[in-house]
């Protein structure tokens, strides 16, 4: 049977095209090699509203950071002395400079300039690290690494709609001290209302999102200006030696408020991550010229705030407020929390199908909410899993700074492992002197490995979160991947080579030949399909017309141009199909199947009988996997959505044959 969760082994079989020769197998004569008709995604739109859907979609996240970042960090030093004015404007400092190095320098002007096919994530930059790579081991271990920045990531994606919405809630307290008792519950419920809402796609909401995150912006900008045209001496905090004198005075508490200054750059990974969508050139004109500004603007103003009224450390963004502007301000924040949810919640849907698509996930029932646009999609299963989580971290931790002593550990990680996998793909793809990508990429892991360790020592507090759900989930995708490979070696072991069974076909008198069109799903092109021999071992026929198709999952975003299918006549009237889609893309079967007809093959979609096999998987008498992982393996493929579903092939189509299979 393919699987779109396996990827077919490199090295274990012919390259595309090809069949290992058997004495007496006809030579296998390939017909074509061409595209389906499979969306390819459209250049980046240009102009203003480019940027407007920039903003609308990559930084709602760290957009909202101010809700709660510069908060967070002054209250580690208000808990072990009072703070200074100097001390505030150290923090502001630290707060501009983590913008420039973090997001500016590491991800807008290096790490985006390392697109895969014009895709961007940790998973292309896995894939591109590990294609320059030539060491199996050093492949294996970039894999790992961008398999756990991706646990991560999930993790940051469960808790940015609990961190966003309360922080956001919690500014009523500011204007009714009375309402606290009903932060919780309204923060749930709108928690609740966001993931109910996501079958209908982003595509018939997204329309608003510009526009609300550009009014959000200029708000932020706005504010902050007004405060520090009262104390213009806070723009002193964009010379570095406020940072620098703020780390060498405190020591050990300087590196306790690191682990907050951090939350100020949540959901810079969303800039590499959307690059696919819009573009380089939008991401980085609205982040140098709009966001960025805008940011350091209400930063500083909430710091000259502070200086100026202590007092105001109880909630220093919405005291930037005029009061009669505090009610709709927390509405215009709950909107602006509401749309970084959901480009976290989004972004979680496609890397979902991206590591479905590579081997590490079991298929998910995936919905595509527009008939035109192949990325907007839906998981319902992922998305019950992110509302649980969000739930009930609102009602584990019940406030924003709670919250933050686990959002630091996610989104830290997440960090860690991008320079990692850049320090390879700038050594070997860019042919970088080791010395420079040691210098820049060196320096890059040792600032994210500080902000790690300044967010570990949190993990009592709560950091425990993130880690627990990325080893779990690490070791569910890696006992996936294992399970899948050692299935497909079984069905290797136990099958006939595809030459053998078409030599002896004209001769056997024991298959019955019958009118009709029949495709065989198989992720091993060079064997027979095991619901291929059961259905002669038990049926003994065979149809006049018969396909043998193999889905290949690539390592790369999108399959090239020209080589997505390739077509070989086994013998008269059977072909084999090899149909390649890139992790980006999502397989269509009977679609990709029409096309042959322009091929010369005769193909009728309304006649055709789809065989697949359910493997009935158990234990060998020498297991080569662990009785507590295959518990883990059986859950997961107990869970998996049929591959009728995930290839959308037409269920009244569809004879589906049991096979056991012992590993």
């Amino acid at each position: 049977m393919t699987d779109a969760d396996s990827t077919t082994p490199k090295g274990s079989a012919p390259a595309p095209g090809e069949t290992p020769q058997t004495t007496g197998a006809p030579e296998p004569r390939r017909i074509a090699e061409f595209d389906a008709d499979q969306p390819q995604h459209a250049m980046a739109p240009v102009g203003f509203a480019a940027l407007l859907s920039v903003l609308g979609v990559v930084y709602g996240d760290i957009g909202t950071s101010p809700l709660y970042a510069f908060r967070s960090t002054v209250e580690v030093i208000s808990d072990h002395h009072k703070v200074e004015p100097w001390e505030i404007m150290g923090v502001a400092s630290l707060i501009f400079w983590t913008l420039i190095l973090i997001v500016t320098v590491k991800y807008v002007l290096l790490i985006m300039r390392a697109d895969h096919n014009g895709e961007g994530g940790i998973l292309a930059i896995m894939s591109l690290a590990q294609r320059v790579t030539t060491s199996t081991r050093t492949r294996l271990v970039l894999g790992m690494v961008g398999i756990i920045g991706t646990c991560l990531f999930f993790g940051d994606g469960i808790i940015t709609p609990a961190i966003s919405v309360l922080s956001a809630i919690e500014g009523v307290e500011v204007s009714i001290p009375a309402a606290h008792e009903v932060v919780i519950p309204v923060a749930i419920l709108v928690i609740i209302s966001l993931f109910s809402v996501q079958w209908v796609g982003t595509g018939r909401v997204g329309t608003i999102f510009g526009p609300v995150m550009l009014l959000w912006f200029g708000t932020l900008g706005t504010l902050g200006v007004i405060e520090i045209m009262h104390h213009p001496h806070i723009l002193l905090s964009l010379s570095p030696t406020y940072a620098l004198e703020f780390v060498f005075y405190h020591g050990k508490l300087s590196f306790l408020a690191l682990g907050a200054v951090v939350l100020c750059v949540t959901g810079a990974e969303a800039l590499y991550a959307d690059m696919g969508h819009f573009g380089r050139a939008p991401i980085r004109y609205a982040w140098l010229f709009f966001v960025l500004p805008m940011l350091v603007l209400n930063y500083f103003g909430q710091a000259a705030l502070v200086i100026a009224d202590p007092k105001a450390l109880a909630n220093p963004f919405f005291l930037l407020c005029p009061h009669w502007m505090q009610g709709p301000m927390v509405v215009l924040s709950t909107l602006a929390t509401v749309i970084a949810s959901q480009a976290g919640i989004s972004g979680g849907f496609s890397l979902c199908r991206q590591l479905i698509q590579l081997g590490y996930m079991p298929r998910l029932r995936i919905t595509h909410t527009n008939a035109e646009e192949e990325g907007q999609i839906y998981l319902p299963d992922f998305n019950r899993f992110l509302a649980v989580g969000a739930v009930l971290l609102v009602l584990a931790f019940r406030s924003s700074d709670a919250l933050a002593s686990a959002y630091g550990i996610a989104v830290t990680g997440t960090f860690i492992c991008t320079s990692i996998l850049a320090i390879a793909v700038f050594r070997k793809h860019f042919n970088w002197p080791a010395w420079q990508v040691g210098m820049v990429f060196g320096g890059f892991l040792l600032l994210d490995g500080t902000f790690f360790t300044a967010n570990a020592l949190k993990i009592p507090d709560g950091g425990w979160v993130p880690v627990m759900l990325g080893c779990v989930l690490t070791l569910m995708m890696t006992t996936w991947k294992k399970g899948r490979g050692l299935i497909i070696a079984r069905q290797r072991q136990d099958s006939l080579p595809m030459g053998s069974f078409i030599a002896r076909l004209p001769q056997s008198r024991t298959i019955i030949r019958v009118p009709g069109m029949a495709v065989f799903m198989t992720s091993t092109p060079d064997f027979v399909p095991p619901c291929l021999l059961h259905n002669l071992r038990h049926n003994k026929i065979l149809h006049d017309h018969v396909l043998f198709v193999t889905v290949q999952n690539l390592d790369q975003p999108e399959a090239e141009r020209g080589h997505r299918v390739t077509v070989e006549e086994l013998a008269p009237d059977v072909y084999r199909v090899i149909l390649r889609y890139g992790f980006m893309e999502m397989p269509n079967i009977p679609r990709a199947l029409e096309e042959l007809k322009a091929n010369g093959v005769d193909f009728d979609a309304l006649q055709a009988s789809y065989f697949t096999s359910r493997e009935l998987v158990t234990r060998s008498s020498v297991p080569r996997m662990s009785r507590w992982r295959m518990s883990i393996f059986l859950f997961m493929l107990r869970n998996s959505t049929s591959s009728m579903e995930f290839f959308r092939i037409p269920p009244d189509r569809v004879v589906e044959l049991g096979v056991k299979v012992a590993i």
